[in-house]
């Protein structure tokens, strides 16, 4: 159902059309100029031809003052009927510049530039074009005349699934994420100095390796096989390191089935480094020298101002061992207890806790809830235990211990990096040691990546790596605390209109409309099924589906529900 403002703004649309006037012309626009280097560069009666949004009009009988906004800001136009129409047919003011146009329309401008009485830097327009009519108007804001602001575009849900809009009418916006292209262009550039090599790796992963995360999983027709999307990209850049190359980079997408909240988005970007003949050591202090450049070339000084903290990357930074940190946070020390013990202590601190863990997760959800939260500095969390690092090489003082740290900046994680295990031995026996987690429950735990394992046995040297995301370093820079903020489009939930009727309901979902009956005549006992387990419910609905040889997937059913209430 179309609004009254989109009606008219069709009507508009059909009436250039019969004055001959295509509102989205194939042909290219002349554009000479952008609004920024307008206003640095101005001189009086200055030729410029420019194309951009208009976003607001005044119009006086014979003239009239608009504002454009193209991709570097704004700047005043003004419209006079006799310079745009110097001939007898005033076409073109009268009707398409007065009555056709609205704001939201992207026009073409051709004219010079002048100063106005009041010293606002104006283009007098001597031609425009309309390039592309606006069907929908934007949600403007509004002021009155003590100042007070209305029907701001703010409403978080509808800001990220119209992204496009927020950028239009919400200026600021576009700042975060041309500030989040000066941080990923200051680390390649980084990078390259040093000749390390920019590559990419396979998002289809046979085996989802190199963290622990939950995979997502897919199916490749040809081949008949279940594909995953990468949880990371850590072990192709290794292979890359066995293959000869002394240092790898690379940009990566990578995906993890897990919860969403403020800085956790299924689709994430990180950058991950491997140096060979490198430790950890080495890898602390080459992050401190990229963060520090990070913050001076992005805002000509060290210190970064995130709320009411004031963030000082200037190296060097504050160094503690996980074991240390639990122990000054709680008073207790923890690195002599076994699984069971682990467990008992979570469980008394009150944290969320089930067999399925392990010693490692047991101790990383008690750092995450008893400390990560204090570390507003830049702070390196050191000297992992064994059963947390799969992927780490032991630590050189310490067996129970491994060569990792994870950089932690305003309470949460940045960055984890190793000195990476490169004895294929060792390696093979932390996968076997994975495998008996998730044999356990743990569906987080790594996969064996035999391929992986033969080729650390070809050799890998002495090497350390690193994993820094994307999308927390830019909210760290732009004083963002939702990392939706700082992604262009964040996963959100489908758009899907609450169904009128059950029949509806079911249909909306791809249920097949011959067995609508039945699954009709099952949905009364739906309400009943949902106050028991889970597995119960599945187990019931797919006794139904078989008794009455449905072809659907009994989860749809739930999901209606869901919908109906």
């Amino acid at each position: 159902m179309l609004s009254e403002q989109e009606i008219i703004r069709r009507e508009k649309l059909n009436k250039l059309r019969e004055y001959g006037l295509d509102p989205y012309p194939a042909a290219l626009f002349p554009v000479n100029t952008y609004t920024s280097k307008i206003i640095s560069n101005f001189t009086d009666n200055q030729s410029v031809s420019i194309a951009g949004r208009l976003m607001s009009r005044r119009i006086q009988g014979k003239a009239s003052f608009a504002e454009i906004q193209d991709s570097q800001g704004k700047i005043q136009l003004y419209f006079n009927r006799d310079k745009i129409c110097p001939s007898e047919d005033k076409l073109m003011y009268n009707e398409v510049y007065k009555k056709l146009l609205d704001i939201g329309d992207i026009i073409g401008i051709e004219g010079n530039l002048f100063t106005t009485k009041v010293g606002e830097k104006t283009i007098s327009v001597k031609k425009f074009t309309v390039l592309s009519k606006s069907l929908r108007p934007l949600p403007l804001p509004k002021s009155d005349s003590e100042g007070n602001v209305f029907d701001e575009f703010t409403d978080p849900e509808l800001r990220y699934r119209q992204r496009y809009v927020d950028l239009i009418v919400n200026p600021k916006i576009k700042e975060t994420f041309l500030k989040r292209t000066k941080i990923i262009n200051i680390i390649r550039s980084f990078f390259n100095d040093k000749e390390y090599l920019e590559v990419e790796t396979p998002i289809l992963q046979s085996i989802p390796g190199g963290a622990s995360a939950r995979p997502f999983i897919t199916h490749h027709n040809a081949l008949n096989i279940p594909l995953y999307l990468r949880i990371a990209n850590e072990l192709y850049l290794k292979r890359l390191i066995v293959g000869g190359f002394d240092g790898v980079y690379e940009f990566a997408k990578s995906f993890r089935n897990e919860g969403m909240d403020r800085t956790h988005n299924p689709e994430f970007t990180m950058v991950e480094l491997y140096v060979a003949y490198k430790d950890y050591f080495w890898m602390m202090e080459t992050t401190e020298n990229l963060l520090e450049k990070i913050a001076s070339d992005l805002n000509g000084t060290s210190k970064v101002i995130l709320g009411d903290n004031t963030i000082d990357f200037k190296a060097p930074y504050k160094r503690i061992s996980i074991l240390d940190s639990i122990k000054e946070h709680t008073g207790i020390e923890i690195s002599g207890f076994d699984e069971k013990q682990m467990f008992e202590t979570a469980k008394n601190f009150g944290i969320d806790v089930d067999k399925t863990m392990g010693t490692g997760k047991l101790i990383d959800e008690i750092f995450g809830a008893k400390c990560e939260h204090h570390y507003v500095q830049p702070t390196f969390i050191t000297d992992y235990p064994k059963e947390m690092s799969p992927l780490t090489k032991e630590h050189r003082d310490n067996p129970r211990l491994t060569e990792r740290f994870e950089l932690l900046v305003n309470g949460k994680e940045l960055a984890n990096a190793y000195s990476e295990l490169n004895d294929p031995i060792d390696q093979l026996s932390r996968f076997e040691e994975q495998l008996k987690l998730s044999e356990k429950g743990d569906d987080e735990a790594m996969f064996i990546d035999n391929d992986f394992i033969r080729a650390l046995e070809y050799g890998m040297p002495p090497t350390s790596g690193i994993g820094i995301g994307i999308d927390r370093l830019v909210m760290l820079f732009t004083d963002n605390k939702s990392i939706q903020e700082v992604i262009f489009f964040p996963q959100m939930k489908p758009e899907v209109s609450k169904p009128k009727s059950k029949k509806e309901g079911f249909i909306k979902i791809g249920v097949d409309e011959k067995w609508i009956e039945h699954i009709m005549e099952l949905y009364s006992n739906i309400e009943n099924l949902l106050s028991e387990k889970p597995t119960q419910v599945h187990q019931k609905l797919n006794g139904y589906r078989k008794k009455n040889k449905l072809t659907i997937d009994p989860l749809q059913l739930e999901d209606v529900e869901k919908w109906f209430n």
